[in-house]
């Protein structure tokens, strides 16, 4: 079977098993944001995603909107013509900060973001709706008064130094546990475009986890990985994106990464 068919398989068979899961409205879920949080990131084989959902089906709700159990990510990074914010996530600075405009398809909603983490590995987010990202693709023509004054007060960069540079499209599944203390994204089908060099990739055969949660409350998707010898793995898609796109970049830090995202490629179970 050629590797297309088999990963089509593979996604039929995932989007079989959310029907499983019971849903929950994106209404409902607003509890369970966690502006400021822990994040950690497992990397797997795409193969390896059915048997986790199986064995995650009872104890978590899957987000459902509009009857999708699945929803649809359209993302743009910003970041200055010297890469700053790359390469201090490169160089391993603690202490650092991404700004993206996020698109949520099913919604029709944007989002600009600005993620800073703390050295105490804390994730803090502050967004701010803004106009469509899909029928405004130039980040400078969504500057508003409103727009301006929050980039002043939350960016550590000018406006005048932000371009668009990369950016990403994705599927997402969004698990919650049913104590509603934890959250659990599940990127799959990543392809990248980067538009300084007009480069573009594709990480379709691998499924980037993101367990997002407050403090140390029990969680079951952390107790399943360990059971299935899944364990975690710092993985940036803005920093892979980068590096899988522009070769002149500084990539010593993300060897491993990179390594990996090639061995897994012919990872079958």
């Amino acid at each position: 079977m050629c590797l297309y068919m088999e990963k089509e398989k593979t996604l039929q068979a995932i989007r079989e098993e959310l029907e499983h899961f019971e849903p929950i409205e994106l209404e409902k879920m607003q509890g369970v944001k966690l502006m400021n949080r822990i994040d950690t990131k497992y990397v797997i084989p795409l193969s390896r995603l059915l048997p986790l959902l199986q064995a995650a089906e009872g104890e978590y709700f899957v987000q459902w909107i509009g009857q999708k159990r699945t929803s649809s990510y359209h993302t743009l990074y910003l970041e200055t013509a010297d890469h700053a914010m790359y390469t201090m996530h490169e160089t391993r600075r603690k202490v650092r900060q991404k700004i993206r405009l996020r698109h949520y398809m099913e919604t029709d909603d944007t989002f600009l973001e600005v993620k800073n983490k703390n050295n105490h590995g804390r994730t803090k987010k502050k967004r701010i709706l803004v106009d469509s990202l899909d029928k405004n693709p130039d980040f400078h023509t969504l500057i508003t008064p409103e727009v301006e004054e929050f980039l002043k007060k939350k960016s550590w960069y000018t406006i005048d130094s932000l371009q668009a540079q990369m950016e990403n499209q994705f599927e997402r599944i969004t698990l919650v546990n049913k104590g509603f203390t934890e959250r659990l994204t599940i990127d799959l089908d990543v392809n990248f475009h980067n538009r300084e060099t007009g480069n573009d990739a594709n990480i379709g055969h691998l499924v980037i986890i993101e367990l997002k949660r407050d403090g140390a409350t029990h969680s079951p998707m952390r107790e399943i990985m360990q059971e299935m010898r899944i364990h975690p793995q710092g993985f940036s898609k803005y920093c892979m994106g980068s590096a899988l796109t522009n070769p002149s970049l500084r990539r010593n830090n993300l060897k491993e990464r990179l390594m990996l995202v090639e061995r897994l490629k012919h990872v079958s179970d």
